[in-house]
């Protein structure tokens, strides 16, 4: 069955995206909805306010976040958590982490974004 679902993660949500000028807020709420996982936004180490723009999350924080960028992030089930999170640090600047449906803590960075939505483990 595993093998069955990693093939599916690679047609599903593909067409999840995450452009600059989304509220925070509506990227973690969009990103539970498309993969039941929970993505925590960092605005340097602390969470980042809900009600600001990734584009606003430079103002106050020790780390250079790149505010003109308008590159949109696409998003598979197949990507690795890793990657996704190296993803938005190299696109955008911003500390990103996926969590577990519950977020309560973070899922393994080996795991891709469908298997930790499966909960399975390597």
């Amino acid at each position: 069955m595993g093998l069955i679902n990693n093939l599916k993660d690679h047609f599903n949500n593909a067409e999840f995206a995450i452009s600059p000028g989304k509220k925070v807020k509506t990227v973690c709420a969009d990103f539970k909805k498309a993969f039941g996982c929970t993505l925590a936004i960092y605005k340097g180490t602390v969470l980042a306010d809900g009600d600001m723009t990734i584009n606003q999350l430079n103002n106050h924080t020790s780390k250079t976040v790149n505010t003109h960028s308008d590159v949109e992030l696409k998003i598979k089930a197949s990507m690795l958590v890793k990657d996704v999170e190296k993803l938005f640090d190299k696109t955008y600047g911003i500390t990103v982490q996926i969590k577990d449906p519950a977020g309560k803590k973070c899922v393994d960075n080996k795991l891709t974004i469908g298997q930790a939505a499966r909960r399975e483990s390597k």
